[in-house]
């Protein structure tokens, strides 16, 4: 291996076997601050003093892949970086190439009902990471592609909402007969993708195409998905660990199927998942790309998520890496208490879109307005297509030269910098950066003492929704029972309905039903604007 390390304080890695380059001179941290978090912190004579922070951290980092279990909310070992290792040999991965291998074949020779599309249905960890290696590998026009052009692969679509106009979208380019629908759910039971699930249910025996010939499941074995295919005989289910979670699963076979099915070699995705692996198990943060970026992370914002990492990179197909990070990084380290269950309010905000175009956009703000964040630029050296559009000067050259120039222009403005080179866009460039990424998340978790693998947050949201969807059906019913006619506001409403301190969530109801024309057992709303306020009217339809 290659590899050169530059060692000069914190200050990047490059890996010439990769073709990776982490440089993060633009950081400008503070050796000092750097040494504090990798030295031993002094103690009483008579005792050994306490291991440094880093050194706590890469112990963490160590129990992780030794099998602790390192999500003690949920009891729950963590297994994404051990488990790849292992998977390209299984037998798991072997019957889903040959799967989606059949798939193709079936279009190919035209033997069979073909399957023309394959519409992924799931939400979070289980859409990010697959629309992020599609439009990474296949660029946004991989369905406009003829058949021969895309190898007699399907085209390829995602449900990733409960908004029924992506599932309207979806249905209006696609048919039932042609179509195969993959179902992910760790759990089995996420509502948004249970609804979608229904919904494409009624949509198939619409036109009397029976949907469990068409069906796959990617879950939990014995959930309620997992179940529901078996019961109902679906074409195939696929098991999803119980120790991986959504957010980093693109290695396993939420990443795997999808892929496969569009011909990209996830093989290659998981080479290079692993190759970054290897490089960051180093105990040393000298020595360790993840380890690098979580330090700078935790200086730049003082250990507290101070500053928000803007993602730019300058590679149209990269596009959804800022929304893949936002997750990652976003939902593992936004916790309101600590491991020892001290409120702490960690968090580390992300945004970003791609280069070129955010200069366009919000990088005013960064170049001239407030200090408060830190900018990471991802540049793809290869390019696709070698255009001379000035000169000699190419469009990559272009691309380049903006990319450097703001960068040059930031760093003068006294703005943190971080830079992240790849030679080329593959899949193991990606395995690469998505590896990166999951550890430094990780390490970053275990410096500020967090648990980076449950999401309360989430389950919040989720009780919350549950007593606006009960305050729902109790409106539906109280619209049913109206035996005449009734006219009011929302806070008229909420009070017929016994629920006065549900005005505002009320409101919000009949204000879906009056617009979707929604009726119950032949009564509708409708509302009208009058006196500063919506009044709303139930009568017979």
């Amino acid at each position: 291996m290659s590899t050169v390390w530059n060692t000069s304080a914190l200050r990047g890695v490059t890996d010439a076997t990769a073709g990776f380059e982490l440089d993060l001179d633009g950081m400008r941290l503070e050796a000092a601050a750097v040494e504090r978090l990798l030295t031993a912190e002094p103690g009483p004579k008579q005792h050994n003093p306490p291991p440094a922070l880093c050194e706590r951290a890469h112990q963490g980092m160590r129990d992780i892949e030794n099998g602790a279990v390192k999500n003690p909310d949920e009891h729950r070992r963590v297994t994404h970086f051990t488990d790849r290792i292992a998977y390209p040999e299984s037998a798991l991965f072997r019957r889903v190439e040959a799967f989606a291998e059949n798939v193709r074949q079936r279009c190919e020779s035209g033997r069979g009902q073909p399957v023309e599309a394959v519409i992924v249905n799931g939400i979070g960890g289980s859409a990010l990471g697959p629309q992020l290696l599609q439009f990474a590998c296949h660029g946004p026009a991989w369905n406009e592609r003829s058949p021969q052009e895309r190898r007699f692969y399907p085209r390829l679509y995602f449900l990733d909402n409960t908004d029924s106009a992506g599932l309207a979208d979806a249905l209006a380019v696609v048919r039932p007969q042609t179509t195969m629908v993959v179902t992910i759910s760790k759990s089995g039971g996420t509502q948004e993708t249970r609804n979608n699930l229904v919904a494409l249910q009624q949509a198939y025996a619409a036109v009397g195409e029976p949907f469990a010939r068409h069906a796959v499941a990617i879950t939990q074995r014995g959930s309620k998905l997992d179940r529901q295919a078996q019961a109902e005989r679906w074409l195939a289910r696929f098991p999803m660990a119980e120790s991986i979670g959504g957010r980093t699963s693109e290695t396993s076979i939420v990443g795997h199927l999808p892929a496969a099915l569009t011909g990209i070699p996830f093989r290659e995705l998981l080479a290079g998942a692993c190759h970054m692996d290897a490089l960051t198990r180093e105990p040393d943060p000298r020595r360790n790309p993840a380890y690098q970026l979580a330090i700078a992370w935790y200086l730049a914002g003082h250990g507290r998520g101070d500053r928000n990492m803007v993602v730019v990179p300058y590679a149209d197909r990269l596009v959804l890496l800022s929304r893949y990070l936002q997750q990652l990084v976003m939902e593992s380290l936004g916790k309101a208490r600590d491991l020892d269950g001290r409120l702490v309010f960690q968090g580390l905000n992300v945004f970003g879109n791609k280069g070129g175009t955010d200069a366009h956009a919000y990088i005013q703000q960064l170049n001239d307005g407030r200090d408060d964040f830190f900018v990471t630029f991802i540049e793809i050296l290869r390019d696709p297509l070698q255009a001379d559009v000035d000169d000699g000067l190419t469009m990559g050259d272009y691309l380049h030269a903006f990319r450097q120039g703001l960068a040059n222009a930031l760093t003068a403005k006294g703005r943190q910098v971080i830079n992240l080179t790849l030679e080329e866009l593959t899949p193991f460039s990606l395995g690469l950066i998505i590896a990166l990424y999951e550890r430094a998340v990780a390490y970053y978790a275990e410096l500020i003492g967090i648990n980076a693998f449950h999401q309360p947050g989430v389950e919040a949201y989720k009780k919350a929704s549950g007593a606006v969807n009960a305050l729902n059906r109790k409106a539906q019913a109280w619209i049913a029972g109206v035996s005449r006619s009734w006219s009011g506001t929302a806070n008229a409403a909420a009070e017929a309905l016994g629920e006065p301190a549900a005005a505002t969530e009320l409101a919000g109801i009949l204000a879906k039903f009056a617009v979707n024309r929604r009726t119950f057992n032949g009564r509708a709303i409708q509302r009208q604007w009058q006196d500063d306020a919506w009044m709303f009217t139930v009568k017979r339809a």
